[in-house]
């Protein structure tokens, strides 16, 4: 219960939104998220000759990708609080070696 003034107001879990992220290859999509960050793919719909959307996810976090084009822009971010043991997952991510982690 939730109380402004005089009035209560009963709290309640209103929707769930989930964060949609703009991608232009998939398979470098899904060698990203997939195999460097550890995320799993929990669904994809691509029919055929059109482009994917899929949802991925680790531990609670979940995010959609897509090819659409006009499903969103490009440079999106993400804000994640209370993430627990970042220290260590930023140590185990950088202990793989993926190329695009520095570029230069």
């Amino acid at each position: 219960m939730i109380t402004f003034g005089t009035q209560n107001y009963l709290q309640l879990l209103m929707a769930i939104a989930r964060p949609l992220f703009r991608i232009f290859d998939s398979v470098k999509a899904k060698e990203f998220y997939n195999d460097w960050l550890g995320f799993t793919i929990d669904w994809e719909n691509k029919p055929d000759n059109s482009p994917i959307y899929l949802q991925i996810s680790l531990n609670g976090i979940v995010i959609h990708l897509t090819e659409h084009h006009d499903d969103c822009n490009t440079g999106a971010r993400i804000h994640i609080e209370n993430f627990n043991n970042l220290a260590a997952y930023h140590e185990k991510i950088l202990s793989i070696n993926y190329n695009l982690t520095d570029p230069i």
